[in-house]
């Protein structure tokens, strides 16, 4: 990741620090607030890095583990980027409208996609040749319907491990249903917001279009990050689990192979003992044939 001080211009050029009216502030945000300006508040950039690097370590870590993530920014700003970065990770997203029980009642939601699914498959396999034109219009209709709300879910299959939301203060349905799962929870917080309310707050412009980029940028590629490493992880491990499996097979070998030199060896050395032993049994004759001539003299 890039050093904390181009970061921080970065940030400074996205126009991160500036936060809302003072009118309109939490008190809670104030240890995040550097000063104020023309009733305007100006969020601690320093704050903002801190929290940014924590929450990407963060995000990092459990992407790394295969669990999934999803983006959640239903405002008009957030949308586009929102979208295109859950896409670049391959990651579920909500930018339309968020339904009540997306995650409470996720088995209901499952039940639509399934059906958004079903209908897309129908109509594009000829299933639906034999209704008529206005009934396949209509059809047509119901699963762009569904694919609009539906479509960043369509392939999650089981509630996600954490939320990181664009604002909390407008994405509030989302984030009680997290906390009432025990959802990990990681957000854009500006001054309006009370930053205790998500388990990760990023202090930080959630208005700005520039702001919102920056920060789901950053984020999304400690994400891609964590996913690489995943990647290199499972390859490594297939490969020792080859290493493993070869192994066993050339020990068996090459014990054999062992076995077998050790019986010809076995076998050779039998041959040499009977040898030497009948060499020495052919001696003890002679030896006796030595005594003789004393015999012969008594």
């Amino acid at each position: 990741m890039e050093n904390s001080t181009s970061l921080q211009q970065q940030l400074l050029e996205a126009g991160v620090h500036f936060g809302h009216l003072r009118k309109k502030w939490n008190p809670k945000m104030l240890p995040y607030i550097f000063a104020e300006k023309k009733g305007i508040h100006i969020i601690d950039l320093n704050k903002t890095v801190e929290n940014l690097q924590e929450t990407a370590a963060a995000l990092k870590n459990i992407a790394k583990s295969g669990k999934k993530i999803m983006f959640v920014g239903t405002k008009k700003q957030a949308k586009e980027i929102v979208t295109e970065c859950a896409k670049k990770v391959n990651m579920p997203f909500v930018t339309e409208r968020w339904l009540g029980g997306m995650l409470t009642n996720f088995n209901t939601v499952r039940k639509s996609v399934k059906k958004m699914q079903s209908i897309e498959k129908m109509l594009n396999d000829g299933s639906f040749d034999s209704i008529t034109k206005k009934e396949r219009l209509t059809l047509s209709r119901d699963k762009e319907k569904m694919e609009k709300v539906l479509g960043g879910i369509a392939q999650l299959g089981r509630v996600p491990a954490a939320l990181f939301i664009v604002d909390i203060g407008h994405e509030h349905i989302a984030l009680s249903e997290a906390k009432r799962l025990g959802i990990s929870t990681f957000g854009m917080v500006d001054t309006n917001c009370d930053p205790n309310k998500v388990d990760f707050s990023i202090p930080s412009n959630d208005d700005a279009t520039k702001s919102i980029a920056i920060i789901t940028n950053y984020i999304t590629a400690a994400i891609a990050e964590g996913l690489a490493e995943r990647q290199n992880e499972k390859a490594e491990e297939e490969a020792e689990e080859e290493v493993v499996e070869k192994s066993p097979r050339l020990d068996i070998d090459e014990s054999n192979a062992d076995r077998e030199k050790g019986s010809r060896r076995g076998h050779g050395g039998r041959g040499a003992g009977s040898g030497a032993g009948g060499g020495q049994r052919r001696r003890t004759p002679s030896g006796g044939g030595a005594r003789r001539p004393g015999g012969g003299s008594h």
